[in-house]
Formats: C-alpha cells, sequence, structure tokens
C-alpha cells in the first residue's frame, strides 16, 4: 500500500494493514524458534504473535504518518513498544500479579509453558525492544534516537508502566478517589500509549512545540481513556467476548472507575474524554483523521 492509497483508505483498511504490518515486522524482530534456546524463544513468540488489536502501533503509525515519518522507522517504534506490551502482559499474568491463566484467548505463558519461563519471557522480550530501537537508524539526528530510547525507558519504568503496576498491587482492596485512580494509570496503562504517540511522532518531521504538546494531551487523554472502556468491559462482557478471565478486577477488589463511578457515570466520563482528545487534534485538520478514528475506535471497541 502506497502514500495514495494509505491516505484514500477506510480506516478499517488501514487498521488491518498496519495490524498484518506489525504481525509481520515483529515476527521477524522476535527470534527464530529453532534458536537455542528454543523453549524461551518458542515462549517468546507464542507471547507476542497471533493476538492482540496492536492499539499501540496502530498510534505510533497514525502519529507517524500525520508527521511524515517513513513506514519502515514506523515498524521499528511499533515493535519497540508492544514488545514492551508484551512484555508487561505476560508479566502480570503470572500467579505473583494477577494470576491469570487467559489472555488473548489462550492460556497464559505461565500456564503454556511454566512460570520460571514466563518470568524470562518477559525479561527478553523488554530487553529486545531496546534492541529494535537502537539496531537502525530511527532519526536523522542521533541524539533525537537517543532522547526517544530514554522516553520508552521511563514509559516502561518505575516512573511509567512499572510504577504504575506498583500502585495498582498496593491498592487492592482499598477505595482510591478518582484523582488517585488517574493517577495509577496515568502511569501503568497510560505511559506506554503515551510513548507510542510520541515515539511515532518523533520518528518523521520535527513538529512544533505546540504541535508536539497537543499530541501528548491527546496520548494522555487516549491513555486514561482506553482504561475506562477497559474497566467498563471488565464489567459487562464476558469470557469469551474478552479473552480473558472477565470480572477479575471486581473479584480481586481492585478499584476501576466502575466501582468508583458506577456504569452510566463511567460511560458519560468516556464520552467526555473522547470530545477532549478530539479537541487536542483539531488543529492539524484532516492530518490527525488516524487518531481521531483511533480515539473513537478505543471507545467503540467491544474487546
Amino acid at each position: 500500500m502506497n502514500a495514495t492509497e494509505r491516505d484514500t483508505a477506510s480506516f478499517s483498511d488501514w487498521m488491518g494493514h498496519i495490524q498484518h504490518r506489525t504481525e509481520t515486522a515483529l515476527a521477524a524482530v522476535l527470534p527464530d524458534a529453532a534458536l537455542a534456546p528454543q523453549r524461551l524463544h518458542d515462549a517468546m513468540r507464542y507471547a507476542v504473535l497471533g493476538g492482540g488489536k496492536r492499539v499501540r502501533p496502530l498510534l505510533a503509525h497514525a502519529a507517524g504518518e500525520l508527521a511524515g515519518a517513513a513506514p519502515e522507522r514506523l515498524d521499528r517504534v511499533a515493535c519497540a513498544v508492544e514488545l514492551i506490551h508484551a512484555y508487561s502482559l505476560v508479566h502480570d499474568d503470572m500467579p505473583c500479579m494477577d494470576d491469570d491463566v487467559l489472555r488473548r484467548g489462550k492460556p497464559t505463558v505461565h500456564v503454556e509453558y511454566d512460570e520460571a519461563t514466563a518470568l524470562l519471557v518477559g525479561d527478553a522480550l523488554q530487553t529486545l525492544a531496546f534492541q529494535v530501537l537502537t539496531d537502525t537508524p530511527l532519526a536523522d539526528d542521533p541524539v533525537a534516537q537517543l532522547a526517544m530510547i530514554g522516553l520508552l525507558a521511563q514509559a516502561s519504568g518505575s516512573r511509567g508502566m512499572a510504577g504504575g503496576q506498583a500502585i495498582d498491587l498496593a491498592a487492592v482492596g482499598r477505595q482510591l478517589s478518582r484523582a488517585e485512580l488517574e493517577f495509577m494509570h496515568i502511569h501503568k496503562t497510560g505511559a506506554l500509549i503515551r510513548a507510542a504517540v510520541l515515539l511515532g511522532a518523533r520518528t518523521g518531521n520535527s513538529l512544533a512545540d505546540a504541535d508536539l504538546q497537543r499530541l501528548d494531551h491527546y496520548a494522555k487523554v487516549v491513555g486514561l481513556l482506553f482504561q475506562v472502556v477497559d474497566d467498563i468491559l471488565d464489567a459487562e462482557a464476558d469470557t469469551a467476548t474478552l479473552g480473558k478471565t472477565a470480572g477479575k478486577d471486581a473479584d480481586h477488589d481492585k478499584p476501576t472507575y466502575v466501582s468508583l463511578l458506577g456504569l452510566a457515570d463511567a460511560r458519560r466520563l468516556a464520552a467526555d474524554m473522547l470530545a477532549d482528545a478530539r479537541d487536542a487534534l483539531a488543529p492539524f485538520g484532516a492530518r490527525a483523521a488516524r487518531l481521531g478514528a483511533l480515539a473513537d475506535y478505543i471507545v467503540h471497541r467491544s474487546f
């Protein structure tokens, strides 16, 4: 699909194209299962390939297209972010965390293999993500590429996703305020979504600071929006629809937007966040059409 075709494709066609492109790129960067240690490499591919909506790669590509980025460079960014996301799911599902047995409609990694292998899968996927960001030029200025690596590192660590998970574990059995809940999810879910948008944008032509701030605001809102909708789906959808165990948050007495606000107000909050995200994109006009459509998709997804 060339640039003209991408511009005229329907959103669903574009989304399917990027999802397929990301799957192909991930299959290429992951070690072949025939290479030693075979069991670890097989488990890494099991954890990453053949499932997931690839929301973060979609956001990276949409932001990169807005900035005129080369698709080949965006593939690397999309893979790096998705590898971090996949590692977080593997560790999140382990008995010492959420102790889940189902992910993306199939047994979780520690169930299919074993706990030690699952731990190593997460470790290996995390390090592979940074290798993907360093082994080929992603920006014309090496200093800019170094900053991109730092951005993903912060989004993944104690001041990002890992820190949010720590807050989440400490919050079990407690009722958080809305501010506390947002602080947790800005880190746990939002940090990596924000990184996907900003890394995609930074892979392209240099944007004005004001434009980067608009994209950053969009990304922060969409990160929280994703979690609000996730909480709604966890309360309403069944396990077969979700591809993971439904109702786990309520069963584990974890704070959610639904437990705090109720379903009706959680839905209203999602609608308000969607409007906020669209407002942030308004100055970009048609250039941000994919990002706007992705915000709609996040709100209206059913699984």
